[in-house]
């Protein structure tokens, strides 16, 4: 208690104060704190003191390895880091398990860029190595201070050599399973990286292209003349449309779809084309010709007849194919079958072998030197010539700049081209054990629970229109494929897999290292001969998609479990890590490795505008924690809705942190007036509190309720918003304002001061464990404080308070409810009092009140004398019946079909002003002893105190 005493006041109220301070000083402050729950071991405290519980894993997907965290990486632990302790705070165990990408070519990139292109193997990979460990540590630094607890003392990287090992493994089963095949065909090819993407690799930008129309002249007079049964003039070209110019050279085949209708046309200078007839006019408007359809047949009756390629003496057939459209162009798509998923396909079908197939480009983007016309070129410098070759030879109709969506490498930024390779697959419709992979992932996708919702009909539409997974890459950082392939037919070695379980053990022990430096001839001994080492390495997608298998099983099975309950990242992952660690699951285990997925968007401006160095709207989590503190940008995301994009500006921050400062405050309030309460020897039963604290206690129990229920399905941005009005309304704007009368004027020890304090202890509670998850700092600040415990005990180790419950919960909400809208229309009467002068404050005023309802009424008037304390007057009168005067108030816009219609009439209090409670009232002075104090205060301080009931 304090003695605060001013010479106008020599009676002491309870006035107390705390330790935890209005400002939170977060950004001083929190490293602080995060250094003493490293030093203390704070996360193994939480295991220690969990275990045994229930699990819940959710497992971490890895961020790569490569320069400073951004604002995705904070939302993204941030999120992760309020569902693992909002678990473990609803009785699981749930640990959490924090990991890095660590193979791959961003990291071999930069170590080109530190020390020089053309590094031996070796070199890269030891340089590789220890890059990415200095990035890790710089990331965990930065992921630390914004609160997120781990076990950062252990995370798992990808370039562990048990990890690498047990990927090795992974590789193997899969092979065994059937599902991994050696094979030519087209993949996504990065000219600068020379190698190899994965799907989730690609993005599509716009791309300013040269569209053509060529024609192919006709060579097979007697077919085309049997199939449009009509004359064939000398001259004719049947023509297509492109706009990959580059591919020309390449082309093996031509395609029509074998149900469109083509026609063939007469032009008025003596040369026929053949086109698809709906196509005809336009076509020719565009040509700047005139003609006229002669002859018409299906696309069918054209199949394998040849036409010249323009540029070399060779032939292209017309192949049929039902992806043919006639939506653009002319109706007949020229065929590379190295250049073109469909191409491949439909010359495949038609039985064009691997050494038939042209491959001209090299893997930097350059024709190889033999082409005729075009060797040595780059093939975006060479599309100009190719145009200028087929204008030169007649073969060229039309030529216009063409702007379009094409595909992109992610890092590079630059043109992708589809480019025949032999790489290593995994088969996506192979059929193994009565079900392809395709089937076992979409029924995976069908098992799984979304959140959001829509993000079920994403990734199952990826899986059903995906093409064969391409597992291989030419890189020198990262997880070999280490086979040993027969150098005459390219086979597997029939023992591969016990070789793989060698090397496996090999690279346990000294890493992927170790696969580099094997010599064959000691390893395969007198097989040596024969073969010869694989040099293609992992995807890295197969690195982080096989995390459940040799991290959840592998390096942290002690820790975690399989399969996992929740997989978070951004939703751009339906496409990469969700994607890959479903097929790796599917191939390995026949189901996906987790139960749930969760996805959250990307950050934005506050005008919604991507974040960019060269708009200058980039906000760096590092900035923000440093001026405002992390835990501001944990209640930014916390109170933003992850399902879309998350806006973040310095005026969104800035209105984050004075929603910070209501619920710190409040905090503040409850602790306080705790200060002088101990819950051992001062705790009361529920049953005897005051109605207005069983009340309380009732609406508190209901909303955290509300609160789990929100948590338990990631709804976090709901949940804030009922913390903010909790406190803001519920609390500050009429519990605790009506509270401050009993506790600072009841005695310290009174019945009626111990019930709110009871309340208000089990309020804390309730309010600081919510909170906790979110607002980490603070919650663990308050905790010592509340509790009376260690600073090195921390709240994550406790469950969510039990409330307890009223008898009459719900009566008692029914009842407040209706004086909580009386109460409003009396706020609404004295403002407008003080505005007309007739009172100043509120503690001047009488109210009298008359209601409606005649039951609500009755319930007011057996609390009358209480009332003043609700109401915060002086006192207050209540009405027999509802009626009107010049004086009187009434809100009609409060009332509903539920609550009572409310008159309030505002009059000057009667009597003097306790100079103790400021209550104005005729028995001020009453005791002569204490003349400046109304008989409430003089018994409240002298006396045996005042009984109070409601309020």
């Amino acid at each position: 208690m304090s003695d605060n005493k001013s010479p106008k006041n020599n009676y002491p109220v309870n006035l107390l104060d705390t330790p935890f301070p209005m400002r939170g000083d977060l950004a001083k402050r929190e490293p602080v704190w995060v250094n003493e729950w490293q030093a203390q071991n704070r996360y193994k405290k939480i295991r220690a003191a969990v275990k045994g519980r229930p699990k819940f894993i959710l497992h971490d997907g890895p961020p790569y390895a490569n320069g400073d965290i951004h604002i995705g990486h904070a939302v993204n632990k941030i999120l992760k880091d309020i569902i693992v302790k909002s678990r473990t705070m609803a009785g699981f165990d749930a640990p959490y398990v924090p990991g890095w990408d660590c193979h791959g070519m961003p990291i071999e990139n930069k170590i080109e860029e530190l020390f020089g292109r053309n590094l031996p193997t070796r070199e890269v990979q030891e340089k590789s190595r220890t890059y990415a460990a200095t990035q890790i540590e710089k990331q965990k630094i930065d992921f630390m201070r914004l609160g997120v607890l781990g076990d950062w003392d252990n995370p798992y990287k990808t370039m562990n050599f048990s990890n690498e090992a047990d990927e090795i493994r992974a590789l193997g089963k899969i092979l065994e399973n059937g599902h991994v095949y050696r094979g030519l065909k087209p993949v996504n090819w990065c000219f600068d990286c020379e190698s190899a993407l994965a799907e989730a690799e690609v993005e599509y930008q716009d791309k300013m292209d040269l569209a053509i129309d060529v024609g192919f002249a006709f060579t097979e007079h007697d077919k085309l003349a049997q199939a449009f049964k009509t004359t064939i003039a000398p001259v004719g070209h049947i023509v297509i449309w492109t706009t990959t110019p580059w591919t020309i050279p390449a082309n093996q085949a031509l395609n029509v779809h074998p149900e469109v209708i083509y026609a063939l046309v007469q032009l008025d200078n003596d040369n026929q084309l053949i086109l698809a007839q709906d196509l005809v006019a336009a076509t020719l408007e565009r040509y700047a010709l005139t003609g006229k359809i002669i002859a018409t047949c299906a696309g069918i009756a054209l199949e394998h007849i040849a036409f010249k390629h323009p540029l070399y003496e060779r032939l292209s057939p017309v192949y049929v194919g039902d992806y043919v459209t006639t939506d653009a162009g002319t109706g007949i798509v020229h065929s590379a079958p190295a250049y073109g998923l469909e191409d491949f396909a439909s010359c495949k079908a038609n039985g064009v072998t691997n050494d038939d197939i042209l491959t001209p480009v090299m893997g930097n983007g350059v024709y190889a030197t033999d082409l005729p016309d075009f060797g040595g070129l780059k093939i975006w410098d060479a599309n100009p010539k190719i145009v200028e070759k087929l204008t030169e030879v007649g073969a060229l109709f039309k030529v216009v700049k063409y702007n379009h969506s094409y595909m992109h490498c992610w890092r590079h930024k630059t043109p992708l081209i589809y480019r025949a390779t032999t790489q290593w697959f995994a088969s996506m419709d192979n059929q193994v054990d009565g079900a392809s992979l395709r089937e076992r992932a979409l029924a995976g996708v069908e098992a799984t629970q979304f959140f959001p919702a829509w993000g079920q009909a994403r990734l199952h539409s990826m899986i059903a229109n995906r093409p064969d997974w391409t597992l291989s890459r030419q890189r020198q950082w990262g997880v070999p494929m280490p086979f040993f392939l027969n150098k005459a037919t390219g086979k597997l070695h029939p023992d591969t897999p016990t070789l793989l379980e060698k090397i496996a053990k090999l690279v346990e022990a000294n890493g992927i290292e170790a696969w580099q430096t094997l010599d064959i001839n000691e390893f395969l001994g007198n097989d040596a001969a024969e073969y010869e080492k694989n040099k293609d390495t992992l995807d890295v997608w197969f690195d982080s998609g096989t995390t459940h298998y040799h991290v959840l099983r592998g390096s942290h099975a002690d820790e975690l479990a399989w399969p996992a309950d929740l997989y978070l990242e951004g939703s751009d992952q339906h496409r990469g890590w969700f994607h890959s660690s479903l097929l790796t699951g599917c191939m390995l285990d026949g189901r996906a490795p987790y139960k749930a997925l969760l996805t959250h968007g990307f950050a934005v401006d506050g005008e919604g505008r991507k974040m960019s160095k060269s708009v200058g709207n980039i906000v760096s989590p590092q900035d923000v924690a440093n001026k405002m503190g992390a835990e501001i940008i944990r209640l930014w995301v916390a109170s933003t809705d992850y399902s879309g994009e998350l806006s973040i500006s310095d005026e969104i921050l800035k209105r984050v942190s004075e929603g910070y400062r209501r619920i710190r405050n409040t905090l503040r309030f409850l602790l306080a007036n705790l200060s002088d309460f101990n819950a051992a020897t001062d705790l009361l039963d529920v049953n005897e509190l005051l109605e207005i604290d069983q009340y309380a206690l009732a609406l508190t129990a209901n909303w955290q309720a509300d609160l789990l229920a929100h948590a338990e399905k990631y709804e976090f941005h709901p949940l804030v918003a009922k913390l903010q009005i909790f406190c803001s309304e519920d609390l500050g704007g009429f519990y605790l304002d009506i509270l401050k009368d009993r506790l600072y004027t009841s005695a310290p020890n009174s019945p009626a001061r111990r019930a709110a304090q009871t309340a208000l202890w089990h309020i804390a509670h309730s309010l600081v464990r919510v909170m906790a998850p979110i607002l980490s700092f603070t919650a663990e600040e308050a905790w010592p404080v509340l509790t009376g415990s260690s600073k090195e005990d921390t709240i994550f180790t406790q469950l969510y308070h039990k409330l307890p419950e009223p008898t009459n919960a719900d009566e008692l909400i029914k009842k407040w409810t209706h004086i909580l809208h009386i109460r409003d229309a009396v706020n609404g009467a004295l403002e407008q009092a003080r505005q007309n002068g007739k009172i100043g404050g509120n503690l001047d005023a009488k109210v009298s009140i008359s209601i409606q309802s005649e039951a609500v009424r009755d319930t007011l008037i057996e609390m009358t004398n209480e009332l003043k304390f609700v109401m915060l007057t002086s006192n207050v009168e209540i009405r027999n019946s509802l009626n009107t005067s010049s004086c009187f108030f009434e809100l009609s816009h409060f009332s509903n079909k539920n609550l009572p219609n409310v008159g309030v009439d505002v009059t000057k209090a009667e009597g003097t002003k306790c100079e103790r409670c400021w209550h104005v009232t005729v028995d001020v002075g009453s005791d002569t002893e204490h003349p400046t104090l109304c008989a409430r205060c003089v018994t409240n301080l002298f006396g045996d105190g005042e009984k109070r009931h409601y309020a």
